[in-house]
């Protein structure tokens, strides 16, 4: 496949030119958890990785195979892996580069989960964190430089929106040694990508908008050949294996990414625009807003800016379990990216793992909403959170 291809066309038709059979127009789903060979030295062969084809489903599946290859165009990336969440692609990722010794700088603005992985688990493995302000990208240039083996970059960051400068953190990244991973989830391969700004490894949980109806988990890691190797080797030894059905699933996702992003983006920004002006609202945080603190510089390394938002109500928590019930066209749920609008705070989503305290530190208001913009009509959407909001 023309790696060359506008998006739209590889989300369509990306890795599917040889994984078709019987004249079908579908990637099959192979459920077969083991392969059978005539010819044992072409059985070794495969074992070693010196020819192509499968032997244990644990290892590698025909099936997402062809998911990891369409994530691979579309991200641009010599290589791709898969796993069975976006946690495991995550965790796989750090755990493969990294030993006792090693030392990672991030930011205080990762998903709750990753921010769990640097606070509790690499420590206990003697692997050193530094998280730093997120958007104060001077300390993060300086802490890189003091010794940085693994930089990891999320942006826009999740749930606060915030905006990481990657050609400036990528090359200080490496200036330093540093392997630099990017979690794009937020901004997917439509809207962003990393590797053109010189990222090792693009990291995605694809349940959410790679996928888009939150009907399948999954995670895959795209980037340099050399460190896919590495990843790969580790997921297929520990075992976060992506199920094939999930990974057909995926891949009948990734068909209307493009689509999708298009009205997602679009119905945040009509919904960004309406929320800005409410009076019971205390600040909106989209990229695409004017008044977003980093929206120039969203301008610049995006090219859209994306289905997801942010926003602060009056009256906290307590506010937020009187509004949310309100909404009509919602789901009060832990997921994002779907083709239907969902909401949540981050005491429930996001940061579900960190104290009321640990959020606050984390600049994170007890009144904060996240909501993923589905592709519903825009007006009708306003329309529902202009009466949940009148709950205030």
């Amino acid at each position: 496949m023309d790696p060359a291809l506008d998006p739209a066309t590889l989300a369509v038709w990306g890795g599917e030119d040889r994984s078709l059979l019987e004249r079908a127009t579908q990637v099959p789903v192979v459920h077969s958890v083991a392969f059978t060979y005539d010819d044992v030295d072409e059985w070794e062969a495969v074992a070693r990785g010196e020819a192509t084809g499968h032997i244990y489903g644990r290892n590698t599946n025909p099936t997402v195979a062809v998911f990891e290859e369409k994530v691979r165009l579309l991200e641009g990336a010599e290589a791709a892996t898969s796993a069975a969440t976006g946690m495991a692609a995550i965790s796989n990722a750090l755990h493969a580069v990294l030993a006792p010794g090693k030392r990672v700088v991030s930011v205080k603005d990762t998903y709750g989960g990753t921010s769990e992985v640097f606070t509790d688990f690499l420590p206990r493995y003697g692997v050193d964190v530094t998280l730093v302000d997120t958007t104060d990208f001077d300390a993060i240039e300086q802490e890189v430089a003091s010794g940085c083996d693994v930089l990891y970059l999320e942006t826009p960051t999740n749930p606060t929106l915030k905006i990481l400068d990657l050609e400036r953190l990528i090359a200080a990244g490496h200036g330093a040694g540093a392997v630099v991973m990017v979690d794009n989830t937020f901004a997917t391969p439509i809207n962003q990508s990393p590797i053109a700004f010189g990222a090792d490894l693009v990291l995605h949980s694809a349940t959410k908008f790679l996928g888009g109806h939150a009907d399948a988990l999954g995670g895959v890691a795209a980037g340099r050949a050399d460190l896919i190797d590495r990843v790969f080797h580790y997921r297929e030894i520990n075992g976060a294996t992506l199920d094939p059905m999930a990974a057909y699933l995926l891949l009948r996702g990734l068909k209307t990414l493009h689509l999708r992003i298009e009205r997602q983006s679009a119905n945040a920004a009509a919904v960004a625009a309406f929320l800005e002006d409410h009076r019971r609202v205390e600040y909106v945080r989209y990229p695409g807003l004017a008044s977003h603190p980093q929206h120039e510089l969203a301008a610049r390394q995006m090219r859209g800016f994306g289905g997801m938002l942010s926003f602060s109500i009056e009256g906290g928590l307590p506010a937020v379990k009187r509004v949310l019930p309100r909404l009509r066209l919602a789901h009060r749920a832990a997921n994002l990216g779907s083709v239907e609008t969902t909401v949540g705070p981050p005491a429930t989503t996001s940061h579900v793992e960190v104290s009321p305290e640990g959020r606050a530190a984390l600049g994170i208001p007890e009144g904060l909403i996240r909501y993923s913009a589905g592709i519903e009509h825009a007006d009708d959407l306003i329309a529902d959170l202009d009466h949940a909001l009148a709950a205030l």
